[in-house]
């Protein structure tokens, strides 16, 4: 195997692993993936190689924690590579806060000022940390590289950032940031490639999974977003509860007295489709249910995403096309269905057997909206970031 970069996506008890090698041109390509799970109690680390063999199936019995599970890791990649080298690793990192527009190489100034966005990201911002310090310890001449969730929504307006506080709040970094922005750097780059006269108009991406956002774009830069503040809010997620009204927060507060810990867990952890459905986070469960809870946390989370389309193709003043990404968006034939089947005033026209087959292009020629449904992969945008900073030329 030629010198290779490696790719790293932490959450609260996983580690997601991708090894991408350089051929000729300085050209990546995805050599392996792999998953360290059970973090904190059991973890098990696992590996395979395109083709489905498996390169590696380790367990611990030690609730191990990023630092020794990192070492391990990084031990096995270099072995695995041999005579080749390790030329850098790079992280996705949820919030680089209002100053961080562009990848950038980690140094310790750097993780001090990730370190105290913490308070903005608390189910991503510490996991996404924790491994880049483990290296830093363990491989301190490693280089690492920092690619940022929020830096691709930059662009967008001042107006479009700003939150109706006061001043002096919003000039200490409360402003709205926006998220998956490696996910939509991807998109836009894909469509560029696959419709180029759509990618330079105007734009919806529907981030659809576990986590959930839309991004409004024209010719592939970030207009408007429905993520703001936080990861937490806008659109109805697997856990997380999207928009509220801050009045409900300050009701559970002060006349049900939860402490704001228990606020935090709610909001982040037991809401959105489990709370409703109060079966499961997972579409795919809900999908396959005959509860009625099922189908009202269906019902909601479409209705959700039809009226924040609705709210963002107003932001971009007309809509020309509608990219389906992630777990639902990618893969969830009836969701994506549903959502569409609420467009009809825009001039979405859906091809059921299009999207039945999960086909590249889902709406029917005569639509005034192309619908396409497109892959998304952050780990690839992340590795090109780290190849373009570690050998610029």
């Amino acid at each position: 195997m030629p010198d290779a970069v490696l790719v790293l996506n932490a959450g609260s008890s996983s580690l997601k692993v991708s090894l991408f090698e350089l051929a000729a041109g300085n050209a990546l390509r995805l050599a392996l993936h792999g998953e360290v799970d059970r973090i904190g109690s059991a973890p098990h680390f696992r590996a395979s190689d395109l083709a489905g063999a498996v390169l590696a199936d380790q367990d611990w019995d030690a609730a191990l924690d990023f630092a020794p599970l990192m070492t391990a890791v990084l031990d096995w990649i270099e072995a695995h590579l041999g005579d080749d080298t390790l030329i850098a690793v790079g992280h996705r990192v949820v919030h680089g806060g209002a100053d961080h527009d562009q990848p950038e190489p980690v140094t310790p100034a750097l993780l001090d000022i990730l370190t105290a966005l913490t308070p903005l990201a608390p189910l991503h911002q510490p996991y996404n940390l924790a491994p880049i310090r483990a290296i830093a310890a363990a491989r301190p001449n490693l280089p690492q590289i920092a690619c940022f969730d929020t830096a691709f929504h930059h662009g967008m307006s001042a107006t479009a950032t700003r939150l109706a506080l006061p001043r002096a709040i919003s000039a200490a970094g409360v402003r709205r940031y926006g998220f998956h922005g490696l996910s939509y750097e991807y998109i836009a780059g894909r469509l560029r490639a696959l419709a180029p006269d759509r990618a330079a108009g105007r734009v919806i991406a529907a981030h659809l999974g576990n986590g959930a956002s839309l991004c409004a774009m024209h010719d592939g830069r970030s207009v408007d977003t429905t993520m703001g503040f936080t990861a937490l809010d806008g659109l109805m997620m697997g856990t997380r509860c999207g928009s509220i009204d801050p009045g409900a927060v300050l009701y559970l507060l002060q006349q049900r007295g939860l402490s704001a810990a228990a606020i935090e867990d709610m909001l982040y952890r037991r809401s959105g489709l489990l709370g409703v459905s109060g079966l499961s986070g997972d579409m795919r469960s809900l999908l396959a249910s005959d509860t009625t809870e099922a189908a009202e946390a269906i019902e909601l989370f479409v209705f959700r995403a039809i009226r924040e389309i609705g709210a963002l193709t107003a932001s971009l003043g007309g809509l020309d096309g509608l990219v389906f990404t992630a777990g639902i968006g990618a893969h969830a034939a009836p969701v994506r269905a549903r959502i569409c089947a609420g467009l009809g005033w825009l001039g979405v026209s859906l091809d059921p057997a299009a999207n039945a087959a999960g086909a590249a292009v889902i709406s029917t020629a005569t639509s005034r909206v192309e619908v396409r449904v497109i892959e998304t992969d952050e780990e690839a945008m992340i590795a090109r970031h780290t190849l373009r900073l570690t050998r610029p030329h």
